[in-house]
């Protein structure tokens, strides 16, 4: 995977050195060449750049790139700035980091594909959520091991979890499913809120759209995503 990270703050940087680790090709840039030098040894690529500058930005390997991460803190003009002329450039996959609610309804009127809340979230969780394909969430309990949260394959739809027989096949444990649910809101409009199903049991049948929570040590999981996508 290409991509290219705006900002090598604590979480840029961090993010950046996760997924080099990974084996994923990155683009870090900053227009501060201290950091730019000092995570050349850790990052795929550094370049001291100015992100708002369009003829420079226009010069990375956009087509090539599969996403573009925005994760300028500190600047919030720059963020937006530089998430626009990304977005005009018509990337790939464009995610931004996000400060405040405000600055997070800029982003969204922008047209982002997803947003960051640093604060919230860790840079080594947004490394498993963007390397393992079709994870729709992912929480990380230590180094190996982690629950994510899966769409259901189309071939265990209708089957109930004996008959899958996911930790005998996969090593894996399925801690509950997660259905969507329309509702009415006050107002009386309709809305769709995930409902959690309790801990799955043998006999839990597996449903269409049903989002699978599990817990397996990360290689198991990537070997699952992997065969779930083939």
């Amino acid at each position: 995977m290409k991509v290219i990270i705006v900002g090598l703050g604590n979480f840029g940087s961090s993010l950046g050195e996760k997924l080099t680790r990974r084996g994923n090709e990155v683009v870090a840039i900053d227009n501060s060449i201290n950091k730019v030098e000092l995570f050349k040894e850790k990052i795929s690529h550094t370049i001291c750049m100015d992100s708002t500058d369009e003829v420079a930005v226009s010069s990375l390997p956009l087509k090539e790139t599969d996403m573009v991460i925005v994760a300028i803190g500190e600047d919030q003009g720059s963020n937006v700035m530089t998430t626009a002329l990304f977005k005009n450039l018509k990337v790939k996959r464009l995610i931004s980091r996000a400060i405040n609610p405000l600055h997070e309804k800029v982003l969204q009127a922008i047209g982002v594909d997803e947003i960051v809340h640093p604060e919230e979230e860790t840079a080594e969780r947004w490394a498993k959520k963007l390397c393992i394909k079709n994870v729709i969430d992912s929480f990380e309990l230590d180094d190996e091991h982690s629950i994510i949260e899966v769409t259901t394959p189309e071939k265990y739809i209708g089957k109930t979890i004996r008959e899958i027989d996911f930790k005998r096949k996969f090593n894996i444990l399925i801690l509950t499913t997660i259905k969507k649910e329309e509702s009415k809101s006050l107002l009386g409009n309709l809305k769709t809120e995930n409902k959690v199903q309790g801990v799955a049991s043998a006999e839990t049948v597996i449903e269409e759209n049903d989002v699978l929570v599990l817990y397996a040590a990360n290689s198991d999981l990537e070997k699952f995503i992997e065969l779930k996508r083939a």
